[in-house]
């Protein structure tokens, strides 16, 4: 079983950007106890940021036929990116939607999301775990589906 990881812009800054809001946590904290998570669930995790919109269309593309599922916090992407919801309807690979904050507790801008249509869930508001019941959803998901 393989899960991408992808985080879009800001995330690497995690522990620094509004800590009020993000938490404490680093980056590589977050890497940290995904790996140990996805270890746990007999899980390969691999793991992808990137800045830049075009990067993250890229690394959606390359799940296709290759990974078992995407976790994807598209950070300020979300609720700009008509191409990252077209990459993840093209890729078809189960995912799952994760924000560390609830973007619908923010402004008002934050409500909309476009990835949000083409993903399973949304996981929101809930930390860093967000992206361990990210992972649950998916496995269970694909339990079903085989």
């Amino acid at each position: 079983m393989k899960i991408m990881v992808i985080n879009g812009p800001n995330l690497n800054m995690l522990g620094v950007r509004e800590p009020n809001i993000y938490g404490k946590e680093t980056y590589h904290d977050l890497v940290a106890k995904i790996k140990a998570y996805a270890k746990d669930k007999g899980v390969k995790a691999a793991f992808r940021q990137s800045n830049h919109e075009g990067d993250l269309v890229d690394f959606v593309q390359s799940t296709h036929k290759t990974y078992d599922g995407i976790i994807i916090n598209p950070g300020a992407y979300t609720h700009t990116s008509i191409a990252l919801l077209d990459a993840v309807k093209s890729a078809g690979t189960p995912t799952v939607e994760v924000h560390i904050s609830d973007p619908d507790e923010r402004e008002d801008f934050r409500h909309i999301s476009y990835i949000r249509g083409a993903c399973l869930t949304t996981v929101k508001g809930k930390g860093t775990d967000g992206y361990l019941e990210a992972m649950d959803i998916i496995l269970e998901y694909l339990k079903k589906d085989r």
